[in-house]
């Protein structure tokens, strides 16, 4: 028969065992580069829309 101390330091190695291979699993995957929302197309059309409103008024006056 396995004396109590023996018996608590196997648990005792088996929990620490346990904890430093979960330690050592895979690191989640790095993030996905940002993509475009939208706003340096939103961007480009006030730009474009400017320039019009531009052209417009030297050509009125």
């Amino acid at each position: 028969m396995v004396s109590p101390q023996i018996s608590f330091g196997f648990e005792v190695l088996f929990i620490l065992a346990t904890f430093i291979f979960a330690a050592h699993g895979q690191s989640p995957a790095p993030a996905p580069a940002p993509t475009s929302d939208g706003s340096i197309i939103d961007q480009g059309i006030a730009y474009l829309l400017m320039l019009l409103a531009m052209l417009l008024t030297y050509l009125i006056h």
